[in-house]
């Protein structure tokens, strides 16, 4: 890749490597510059620009994305489309995650190839980004990205979700002279309430005494009962291998794999096993509803990961989980919620309101394309492109409408000043958002060669953080729909009026727009004349 300064009239079809901004307009690094956008420089008084040229069997940076993240990427993650460089891998269900060590080899491969994730053995809920792949230059040279291409595919994927198993637990509790109920009952709510929180249940509770005979007894009556899982909460705690608790399940038949953990809270915790089910004799901290080793312990557990020995001993590294004075707890005191990074959640809005008066007396939504609807290509590719809630918004010929989209997880929304113009419809479909929409995509009827894959590329690209509130397709340079907006302008959008959609925004902010450059041009066609639909029924 040719990397520097050049003059504006040698920059057609290069990369622009920093972000320019005009009375105006604003290029944002990673444009490829056309011959329109530099008469638009040299109009702007700028004489050159800093770019990057690819050269032969350099791979653009969104395709070598692309090629790491497939190769990575195990089971239940899914990946989002290219932006930048860079594609997120999301997790598609509730489980835990599993690193493999070769990540550290991808990463030293080659400086331009990277991959982030989240610390191994991690629980983490759906639409909760795992991993990142990010390429550090705008292209990287084919050799080193087969080079890394390698390392991922070698063996096992380098990240994956491991999903939780419902399991079923046997708690048995020890107890001395003095014991008094409501600390076992508190014992026994609490382990309750972790098990559920891993989508398993305690089965049943024994209360014996703290021998090893009367302990074995308890063993062998919760191992016969079938349980997965047996919970040992000693009445003291355990001190050495000999101790009551892994004696009593030696007597019982079973065998003690490993005894004390790397971990604070959590150090005198034992693992074992009887048949199949593992046994658990349970540090003190057990009791307590705060984070500790138990938990580490209970989620690879209950998703049937492997648990030796070794892998107790390798806790050591990020296992002090105690809390302790002056240990510094970022916006602790600030009141701020801190969330794991997830996927933005973006709604879709499907104007479906209008009169179509080009199309004369047919509602152009509701045209064949390939034998259907134009307005169902377009709900389907909302639907399968990522977005959470699909709303299609209604007005002339209703039912004929609900009709076509019969069957798709689709809500409505009925516009009674659907006459009066786009605007109503777009504040309508707005004011209809669930609470948690980050942003929404305003989709258009009757573009029925949409793409789940141009919806997603827009997805990908909206991050209000890095200055991207504000996605809109283009092809060639010129601009097309859907228009991605996020949740900051939806207070804007109420205040619209007239036939127009949500476009006033983009000239009132040109700071935060992201044109997205997609690979075709159906984000500029819109059929809403005979003769349109003509051409694109061939």
């Amino acid at each position: 890749m040719i990397f520097g300064e050049t003059p504006v009239e040698d920059a057609e079809g290069a990369v622009l490597a920093h972000s320019i901004r005009m009375a105006g307009a604003s290029f944002k690094k990673g444009r490829v510059l056309s011959a329109a956008d530099l008469g638009a420089l040299r109009d702007a008084g700028v004489e050159s620009v800093v770019v990057a040229r690819l050269e032969p069997g350099d791979i653009p940076e969104d395709e070598a994305a692309t090629r790491i993240a497939r190769a990575s990427a195990g089971e239940r993650l899914a990946a989002t489309a290219a932006f930048a460089g860079r594609v997120n891998l999301i997790a598609e269900a509730r489980g835990i995650v599993v690193v493999d060590p070769r990540t550290d080899a991808l990463n030293r491969a080659d400086e331009a190839v990277t991959i982030a994730t989240l610390p191994a053995w991690e629980l983490v809920q759906p639409k909760q980004i795992v991993a990142t792949v990010k390429i550090i230059p705008f292209a990287v040279p084919g050799a080193a990205l087969n080079r890394c291409e390698s390392i991922a595919r070698e063996s096992a994927p380098l990240v994956r979700v491991a999903p939780l198993r419902r399991k079923t637990a046997g708690l048995i509790q020890t107890t001395l002279p003095g014991a008094k109920a409501r600390a076992l009952d508190k014992t026994r709510g609490v382990l309750t309430s972790r098990l559920e929180a891993l989508g398993s249940r305690l089965k049943q509770e024994l209360r014996c005494g703290h021998t090893v005979a009367a302990l074995k007894a308890g063993i062998e009556d919760t191992a016969a009962s079938g349980c997965d899982l047996i919970l040992i909460a000693g009445a003291s705690a355990i001190a050495d291998r000999r101790d009551v608790i892994p004696a009593a399940l030696g007597e019982a038949g079973g065998e003690t794999d490993h005894f004390g953990m790397p971990v604070d809270p959590g150090n005198l915790l034992m693992l074992g096993r009887l048949g199949s089910a593992a046994v658990v004799g349970l540090p003190g901290c057990a009791r307590s509803p705060k984070f500790n080793g138990v938990d580490w312990v209970l989620q690879r557990l209950c998703a049937d990961l492997p648990l030796t020995s070794q892998d107790i001993m390798a806790m050591g590294i990020g296992g002090l989980l105690k809390e302790m004075p002056g240990r510094p707890r970022p916006r602790a005191d600030t009141g701020e919620t801190v969330e794991a990074p997830r996927a933005p959640n973006i709604a879709a809005i499907i104007l479906a309101a209008g009169q179509s008066r080009r199309m004369g007396r047919r509602n152009n939504r509701l045209a064949p394309v390939d034998g259907k609807p134009m307005v169902r290509w377009v709900a389907e590719a909302a639907i399968a492109s990522g977005c959470g809630a699909v709303l299609a918004v209604l007005g002339h010929e209703t039912e004929q409408v609900r009709q076509a989209l019969d069957g798709l997880p689709v809500a409505f929304v009925e516009n009674p000043d659907y006459a009066q113009g786009i605007s109503t419809s777009v504040r309508r479909g707005v004011a209809a958002l669930p609470d948690d929409a980050d942003g929404a995509a305003i989709c258009l009827g009757d573009m029925p060669r949409i793409t789940a894959a141009q919806i997603g590329r827009l997805i990908a690209a909206y991050n209000p953080v890095e200055g991207r509130a504000l996605c809109v397709p283009t092809w060639q340079g010129k601009r097309g729909n859907p228009v991605l907006i996020g949740r900051r302008f939806f207070p804007e959008v109420h205040e619209l009026s007239g036939d127009v959609g949500a476009r006033p925004l983009l000239s009132q902010y040109p700071e935060l727009i992201c044109e997205v450059e997609m690979g075709d041009d159906a984000v500029l066609i819109d059929v809403d004349t005979p003769q349109a639909l003509n051409a694109i029924n061939g």
